[in-house]
């Protein structure tokens, strides 16, 4: 394939797309592959999650201003390019019963509505692979959910003249991905190879409580090797310092087991227009060749 190959990875809020997928973005950057994150909302209700940050009245008032900035280094970490879809975060509501959601938030929007926005940014950018979300969201965040909803819809509009007709020449992308890092086989992994070296694992808690869920494991497709690039993922993911505690959870297993016992970030395929064999090691596979 001689045209430019281009990824859009669609995220809810400023500080997903360097946790989920972060790596695999910088890797084909690398590789000359044009890769554009598209964010759903400007993570205006988001809590500050940084011990070290929280109490800081300048950064409560103007959280909307500093996620953005924190985006604008992450995305010059990643090399990546980056827009603002334009809606408001929804917050994550808490308490049972659950309290209804803000009014005119991202989850609240009219989903073809909504995905129009989306739609007008695909035939733009003229993506031929897209990774979001799966139906869960990756976890039951309400903007992650609509994020999953939205990029399904537009997906399978942007390549329909008939559809969304104001947004652009129709364009169809060739496969779509759902971002599946947190699965369980990685956390396994790291845990025992932690644990097998005398080191203590912040994963225990965490497979400890996947015992509950009723959720049913996730087929991971897709393997795409990019352990050149995690110091790169952490550099990015420590830039939205509001959201991060650098000396956290996040960054607790040693970056040469990570790199040896998982160096790889996983995706399942959603969608695919081309012939793939699967397992995969490359999101662009079938394309490449086409």
């Amino acid at each position: 394939m001689t045209e430019q190959l281009r990824l859009m990875a669609v995220h809810a809020h400023p500080d997903d797309e360097s946790s989920k997928g972060a790596a695999t973005m910088a890797k084909y950057v690398s590789e000359g592959v044009d890769v554009l994150v598209a964010t759903c909302t400007g993570g205006e209700r988001g809590s500050i999650l940084n011990p070290k940050l929280q109490g800081d009245p300048y950064i409560e008032e103007h959280i909307h201003e500093v996620r953005a900035k924190e985006m604008d280094e992450a995305r010059e970490i990643l090399g990546v390019k980056q827009e603002w879809l334009g809606f408001v975060d929804s917050g994550l509501p808490e308490g049972d019963p659950l309290p209804p959601l803000p009014e005119g938030c991202f989850a609240l929007q009219d989903v073809d509505e909504a995905a129009g926005v989306l739609v007008k940014l695909i035939r733009s950018f003229r993506p031929q692979v897209i990774t979001t979300y799966d139906e869960n969201g990756g976890y039951p965040h309400p903007d992650h959910i609509m994020t999953h909803k939205i990029t399904m819809v537009a997906f399978e509009a942007a390549g329909d003249p008939e559809k969304y007709p104001e947004a652009g020449p129709a364009w169809q992308p060739q496969k779509l991905y759902y971002n599946q890092g947190f699965n369980r086989p990685r956390t396994v992994a790291l845990h025992e190879a932690l644990l097998a070296r005398g080191l203590d694992s912040p994963y225990g808690e965490w497979l400890e409580r996947w015992k509950e869920f009723s959720r049913r494991e996730r087929t991971l497709t897709t393997y795409v090797p990019c352990a050149d690039f995690f110091e790169i993922r952490d550099k990015a993911l420590i830039a939205h310092r509001t959201q991060i505690d650098p000396d956290g959870g996040w960054f607790r297993v040693p970056m040469d087991i990570q790199k040896e016992v998982w160096p790889t970030e996983e995706y399942e395929l959603a969608k695919s227009l081309v012939d793939t064999s699967l397992p995969e090691d490359d999101l662009f596979a079938g394309i490449r060749n086409n």
